[in-house]
């Protein structure tokens, strides 16, 4: 049975703040990342770009007037496939060389390891992990992340400022060594990437590291947030985390 065309691509959900959530719903929930789109008074910000099988630079010209700038909480393909489209492009240190030759990716299911197999919706031979395509005549084989160096380098600790609206830098290594999080200590809102989402953390992947990992989470702990925007699944708040933390360390 041919695979049908999804146009619409995108979700976008608004909410407060300024914030609106935007994710591809064809996509397998593994690799659906979280785009959000936070507005400031002088300057709007993307916190990651998803998977680049359509155009996400189309789609925020149609919920704001303006470019943002667009940054990536790391660099695994599921997150910065769409960064290219943007002229201003932020990216942790560790990970600038990733950003500017990407590393190889696929949406075939024969493509991954049999680790990460397990966790997919669909894990048959020959799968691949939409359920649509973007538009006719997609070929999927042809997918690939294209290159895009990094404008401006972040270290922790350097803040981006929107105007109205300050997100410190924070270095989270272990889901990868350039992960971090976008801080808003006025308002409790971090936005934490893959270091930290309410669904099973990977840390099996290329770059992963397990210390570093268990150094970040006793370090998010103590950390007074209201509510965590992660890189995947929902939103949630500080009791959430801590659980998620705490299930996290008596694993190690």
């Amino acid at each position: 049975m041919a695979i049908k065309t999804a146009r619409p691509w995108f979700d976008a959900t608004r909410g407060a703040d300024g914030i609106t959530l935007i994710v591809e719903p064809y996509v397998d929930p593994l690799i659906r990342c979280n785009i959000w789109h936070v507005r400031g008074r002088d300057r709007d910000l993307l916190i990651d770009t998803g998977l680049g099988l359509a155009s996400v630079r189309r789609l925020v010209s149609e919920l704001a007037e303006r470019q943002p700038w667009a940054v990536a909480t790391h660099t695994h393909f599921d997150h910065v496939g769409g960064i290219h489209e943007f002229e201003t492009r932020l990216v942790h240190r560790a990970e600038a060389d990733a950003l500017a030759e990407p590393a190889d990716a696929s949406i075939h299911v024969d493509d991954f390891p049999l680790s990460v197999k397990a966790l997919l919706a669909d894990s048959r031979p020959g799968a691949e992990l939409v359920t649509a395509y973007p538009f006719e005549g997609f070929d999927s084989s042809s997918f690939r992340i294209l290159p895009a160096a990094a404008t401006r380098i972040l270290d922790e600790g350097d803040v981006i400022e929107l105007g109205g609206l300050d997100f410190e830098v924070l270095h989270l290594p272990g889901h990868s060594p350039g992960s971090i999080g976008l801080w808003d200590a006025d308002s409790g809102t971090l936005f934490a990437g893959d270091a930290i989402y309410d669904g099973e953390l990977l840390e099996g992947l290329p770059g992963s590291e397990a210390q570093a990992y268990t150094t970040t989470m006793e370090r998010l702990r103590s950390l007074p947030v209201r509510v965590v925007h992660g890189g995947h699944c929902k939103s949630f708040g500080r009791e959430r985390m801590i659980k998620i933390i705490d299930s996290f360390l008596a694993s190690r």
